[in-house]
């Protein structure tokens, strides 16, 4: 696991509310190496929707931060689209470089 230059609160709080994003608006552009770590946390969430389960809809509202609306259309729209895929929800396409400091930019999309 990437560290992200963060302590493990700020780092845990900051994939999920990329996940949260990526699973509301289906795509986001962010630093590479946030990219790589969340599509490990957005495949995990969608998986849990595909299960269905009420134990698998209770890690998911754990880790989306009691995120009704997001958990809902996660197992609601998202997981049944996925049905007959076996992983591989996300895809990582590379932009330009950030202006600021150079870090590479990429847009992570729901496929």
């Amino acid at each position: 696991m990437r560290k992200l230059g963060v302590d493990n609160k700020h780092r845990r709080s900051m994939l999920a509310n990329l996940t949260i994003s990526l699973i509301n608006n289906e795509s986001i552009v962010t630093t590479e190496a946030r990219a790589k770590e969340v599509r490990r946390c957005v495949e995990k969430m969608i998986t849990y929707g595909k299960n269905g389960s009420l134990v698998s809809r209770r890690k998911a509202m754990a880790f989306l931060m009691n995120n009704k609306e997001t958990t809902k259309k996660l197992f609601g729209e998202i997981a049944p689209r996925y049905s007959d895929r076996n992983g591989g929800y996300t895809r990582i396409l590379k932009l330009d470089e950030r202006r600021g400091d150079g870090a590479l930019m990429v847009k992570i999309e729901l496929v």
